[in-house]
């Protein structure tokens, strides 16, 4: 629990320090996870080369599968993307919106980029045919994910926004919208 106290104190205060080390700590953030996601589709496309897992779906229902699952997850992000930013901040947590946001794709789930990242996965793996991306490597990192969005992200959210964000939590769903209110 130490180490957790840790980070989330890490995260509050480049939250809440200085513009300039938000600005500089953003491009890192950044990298760091699309490093992270490139790193396992490309170790996923390897392992299925090595295991001669079989490629499904044949071509060309790859592509006429995964193109509207991509776009469908691409819109997403930008679409979280345009909120973050309008809200003067980032879906970095080292350089967030100061206040939380509920309208657009946030009023149904807290954590729509999520949800469009999953669906880019998916795409992913069906577009290159990789069992192992599409059935392994995205569940796993689902899980990284949502660990580490419940044991930091929340927390720290929670300790800076306070009620707000603990009423909103309640309200809202963490990836899967609502079919009814």
């Amino acid at each position: 629990m130490k180490i957790q106290g840790t980070i989330i104190d890490m995260f509050y205060r480049a939250a809440t320090g200085s513009r300039f080390i938000r600005i500089l700590l953003t491009p890192v953030g950044l990298t760091l996870f699309f490093g992270f996601l490139f790193l396992f589709i490309v170790l996923s496309l390897k392992i299925d080369s090595f295991l001669h897992l079989p490629h499904i779906p044949p071509a060309p229902y790859n592509v006429v599968i995964s193109v509207p699952v991509l776009t469908g997850g691409i819109m997403l992000i930008l679409w979280s993307l345009l909120h973050c930013l309008r809200a003067r901040g980032t879906p970095v947590p080292f350089n967030p919106p100061k206040r939380v946001i509920t309208d657009g794709p946030y009023a149904f789930t807290r954590n729509p980029m999520v949800t469009g990242c999953f669906f880019v996965f998916v795409g992913l793996g069906i577009f290159f045919r990789s069992l192992f991306l599409t059935f392994v490597s995205t569940p796993i990192i689902g899980v990284f994910i949502i660990l580490e969005l419940k044991l930091v992200e929340e927390p720290e959210l929670e300790r800076r926004l306070g009620r707000d964000y603990c009423d909103y939590r309640k309200r809202v769903p963490m990836f899967i919208p609502r079919l009814k209110k």
